[in-house]
């Protein structure tokens, strides 16, 4: 499998002067298979990664396993709850296909999710998408 995926940037938005959060969503294309249907790979990986993006944890992680009368959609949902706001993933195992939101209050570096996660499922393929939460939230004209 390929280490280094394709990146492909859906959009940015880069003035972050007023924004209230940060929301990176990642799909992630032919990942790594025996990783997308493990819980305690699913759940290690979305441990780590709150300490990748120097959050605080309010809890554990919560990973749960698609019922099996849900043809098509096997594989796993899983949400770390951070004290910035919380992390989600889903796995579909038979596409090989992973969906991640990272939603802070708390700015992080989108390249550490992204290297991260490649890292971890070994995806050939990343898209991102980056958008600003709460655009006006910190202005005094609202």
């Amino acid at each position: 499998m390929n280490n280094n995926a394709r990146i492909e940037n859906i959009s940015t938005d880069t003035d972050f002067r007023h924004a209230f959060g940060f929301h990176l969503m990642l799909d992630c294309y032919n990942c790594r298979p025996e990783k997308l249907d493990d819980i305690n790979a699913c759940y290690a990986f979305l441990d780590e990664l709150v300490n990748e993006i120097g959050a605080e944890k309010q809890t554990q992680p919560y990973i749960f396993r698609t019922p099996d009368m849900y043809k098509g959609k096997e594989g796993l949902s899983g949400w770390v709850p951070i004290v910035e706001s919380g992390i989600s993933i889903h796995t579909l195992t038979q596409s090989r296909f992973i969906s991640l939101d990272v939603y802070s209050c708390k700015q992080f570096e989108n390249q550490k999710i992204i290297d991260f996660t490649q890292q971890f499922f070994l995806p050939e393929v990343i898209e991102t998408n980056f958008i600003l939460r709460g655009r006006k939230y910190h202005r005094s004209d609202v």
